[in-house]
């Protein structure tokens, strides 16, 4: 069983900046997809980036230019650096990995809350 834990949410005024990250209970090398999701109340939960095999990097059209994902193997994490932040952000953000590819285990973190607000 692996275990995803995120932190870095708060509350924070539309165009400033915060750090997520999720810390893995195991090894992320080798990883097959490495994904930050949001879900705002009432809405269903969506991609907001994703690293996959490890390499290539994808991105909502929304978060395009203003959001980072990257990983460290070294410490086991999953980061999403947000910037120029709006209240459209808003939202509870959860770590997913999926171990690899043809019927390997996928997990998920407990979400973090984002609040962008003035």
């Amino acid at each position: 069983q692996v275990q995803l834990v995120e932190s870095g949410g708060g509350l924070v005024q539309p165009g400033g900046s915060l750090n997520l990250s999720c810390v893995v209970s195991k090894s992320i090398i080798g990883f097959a997809l490495m994904e930050w999701y949001r879900q705002a109340p009432g809405k269903q939960r969506t991609l907001v980036a994703r690293v996959i095999n490890g390499r290539t990097r994808e991105y909502a059209e929304s978060v395009k230019g203003r959001f980072t994902i990257s990983t460290d193997n070294a410490k086991n994490t999953v980061d999403l650096q947000m910037g120029n932040l709006k209240p459209d952000d808003t939202a509870v953000y959860f770590c997913h990995i999926l171990e690899g590819w043809g019927g390997f285990a996928d997990y998920w973190g407990q979400g973090t809350q984002v609040t962008v607000s003035s």
